[in-house]
């Protein structure tokens, strides 16, 4: 599963070498990331890692302001910040969330999709498709905390995780919102939040676009826990402790039995789902949709 070779030149550029962060003390990690004594942040310039090797468990924050979308280059970053750790038999957990509090990610980069040619169109998509199958077959325990607003492919990142913490926040909605942005769920998409909520409450999610504050996010089940906002990072590794308490071996045959049906399905067509992608959102009508979405945005901004 390459990623396509435009991005994955990009990456080599931007991540050469994994580099220390900067305002990080030699040989420590800021207190805020929760690293152990000794451990030191590294990253790239939209992925923050703060590893905890001691306890096994990397904070992996997503950090492209303002509001985390999607791009190529994210998506990249993020694939190869996995990768790393999963490399690395230091770690057994990863915990992700945003850097930004009150935005955990806004989804797919409409700039993405918007003026661009199927070429581009298609890289994309297919950097969306490796992130996906990255996190949702990971061996490692992926505890998602959600420390803000979270719709359509922001969504999909905490669905593609073992366990979601949402934030206490009547402003924090989540959810897969894609038809009220006159777009459609990808079939992968649809089959993660089926896996997690069922079939009848995800096909009334997916058709209406819904978004569920937390209440209901934890009602229908979204997400698993909702705590309040200052609670979100210690309960993720509360949590984390339990889930690494069970042998890894036997936990990670059991979530590939459980998951790999789900990922084998696009595995087989994937080139098919770039090329649906590339022709639905490459339609007049489409285009005009996101244009003019995108025009609202700007506004609300100026």
């Amino acid at each position: 599963m390459a990623l396509a070779a435009g991005a994955r030149v990009q990456a080599r550029a931007l991540l050469r070498p994994w580099s220390r962060v900067p305002s990080a003390a030699p040989g420590r990690t800021p207190a805020a990331g929760g690293g152990g004594p000794g451990a030191r942040c590294f990253g790239s310039p939209r992925v923050l890692v703060e590893p905890d090797p001691a306890a096994g468990v990397a904070v992996m924050k997503l950090r492209k302001p303002p509001v985390n979308s999607l791009s190529l280059e994210l998506l990249t970053e993020l694939v190869i910040s996995l990768e790393k750790l999963e490399n690395d038999k230091s770690f057994q957990g990863v915990i992700i969330t945003s850097d930004s509090p009150g935005i955990f990610s806004a989804g797919l980069d409409l700039m993405e999709m918007c003026g661009r040619d199927p070429a581009h169109y298609a890289e994309y998509w297919k950097a969306m498709q490796e992130l996906w199958l990255r996190l949702y077959l990971s061996h490692l325990v992926l505890i998602c905390a959600v420390n803000g607003v979270s719709p359509a492919g922001g969504c999909l990142l905490a669905l593609s995780c073992d366990y979601r913490i949402l934030a206490d926040n009547p402003k924090y909605t989540i959810g897969l919102n894609e038809t009220q942005l006159g777009i459609v769920a990808p079939f992968w998409f649809a089959d993660t939040l089926v896996n997690t909520i069922g079939h009848r409450a995800a096909e009334r999610a997916l058709q209406l676009g819904l978004l569920f504050p937390p209440a209901e996010a934890l009602q229908v089940g979204i997400v698993d826990q909702v705590v309040p906002e200052d609670q979100v990072q210690s309960t993720a590794r509360s949590v984390m402790a339990q889930w690494l308490a069970v042998p890894d071996h036997a936990r990670q045959l059991t979530k590939n039995l459980m998951r790999k049906a789900t990922a084998d399905r696009l595995l087989k067509q994937r080139d098919a789902d770039i090329q649906n992608f590339v022709s639905f959102i490459s339609r007049d009508s489409i285009q005009k949709s996101l244009h003019v979405y995108i025009e609202k945005l700007q506004k609300k901004k100026g």
